[in-house]
């Protein structure tokens, strides 16, 4: 069937697109499977039938048995969905634009040059395990699997390092560096044998020296939300609210995780406000949507829950997924139109499913 084109549902007001959403849903029934990211919108998290941060939703996708999953996050999100089901289950992401600008630091062409770059120092094979945060490409991915390496969520990055270095002595660590450093630190490795690559500079900007002493080294790439926070919003806010308790993401900066009370994943960041006692009030250092929705959850336990930065910062790639494009890509299956398939080429989705199975191997 011909299917129906995105430009009837960008003019859709959000209560129609949701209600249109709501009856597609229906109609689809068990067939389908909504996944939604903790950081993505409330208008399009509603929707979800699970809700998580990477890893717990890499498991859902795994598990689920619906023939169509539609994942409410962002692109490398819908390509690990669609690496972990089964062949005759369709990934579909509602705005190919949904991309990860931190995803976006670290392309296989790059990777693939310091791995080269490694061999003129080092036996990377031998002695480098490489280790690829989730929020990356799926041919990185792949990239790990061959070379020996694994996959990491911000939930299990320690327990994927400990199995990195019982394997080799080093870790190449890519796209982010600020998990990678504060995950390295709180496992004893002193910020003097963590290195960053800079993969715009030849031998990523190190010597040779510097290599051969690195047990971790960092690609040079961030996320732009968590970029955003920095240790004197945590001073400012801690001289009016002295008991505040500060948590974390660990893609916030070394010195942000310094100062704070709590460092976790999403899933670390929600239980650890959740299970706190009534009256407490929480800084929050992750995005923007997530935190309103602690804010909106706890607040009748007297809870405070704020955001670290003074800057309005959001996921702005996740929110390209909008009521319009969900209810656009849910009226099109009813209609028996696939549209915005992810779809993993089969040698590189094997070779990237071997570095997810270590990750998930090696969590509980």
């Amino acid at each position: 069937m011909t299917a129906l084109p995105i430009q009837d549902y960008t003019l859709l007001d959000d209560t129609e697109a949701e209600a249109r959403i709501a009856a597609a849903r229906e109609q689809l029934g068990d067939r389908l499977v909504i996944l939604g990211h903790h950081y993505q919108r409330q208008e399009v998290f509603q929707f979800a039938d699970f809700s998580g941060d990477s890893l717990k939703l890499s498991r859902q996708a795994a598990d689920s048995s619906a023939e169509y999953i539609v994942f409410c996050g962002v692109h490398f999100m819908a390509e690990v969905a669609d690496i972990l089901s089964r062949p005759e289950q369709v990934s579909i992401l509602p705005d190919l634009g949904a991309g990860c600008s931190m995803a976006d630091m670290a392309n296989l062409a790059n990777v693939e040059r310091a791995w080269r770059e490694l061999l003129e120092v080092l036996e990377p094979d031998e002695q480098v395990t490489p280790v690829t945060y989730i929020n990356s490409a799926a041919d990185l991915k792949a990239f790990c699997g061959r070379h020996g390496g694994i996959v990491c969520t911000s939930s299990n990055a320690q327990r994927v390092l400990d199995w990195s270095f019982s394997r080799r002595e080093k870790v190449l660590f890519f796209p982010d560096q600020h998990l990678g450093r504060n995950t390295g630190y709180d496992m004893g490795i002193s910020l003097d044998e963590m290195v960053e690559w800079d993969f715009d500079q030849p031998m990523g900007g190190l010597t040779p020296d510097q290599i051969r002493k690195a047990r971790v080294i960092l690609w040079k790439g961030f996320c732009s939300v968590h970029q955003m926070f920095k240790p004197e919003h945590i001073d400012r806010f801690k001289e009016r609210f002295p008991e505040t308790k500060v948590i974390s993401h660990p893609e916030s900066s070394f010195e942000v995780c310094q100062k704070s009370d709590h460092v976790g994943s999403t899933e670390v960041i929600i239980r650890t406000v959740r299970d706190s006692e009534p009256g407490t009030r929480w800084l929050v250092g992750t995005e923007l949507n997530l935190v309103n929705r602690l804010h909106e959850q706890f607040q009748h336990e007297g809870k405070s829950v704020h955001f670290m930065s003074p800057t309005v910062c959001m996921c702005s790639t996740m929110f390209r997924i909008d009521p319009q494009h969900l209810a656009w890509t849910l009226e099109n299956l009813a209609e028996g139109n696939v549209v915005n398939r992810i779809k993993v080429p089969e040698t590189e989705a094997e070779q990237a499913r071997l570095a997810l199975e270590r990750m998930l191997e090696v969590s509980p």
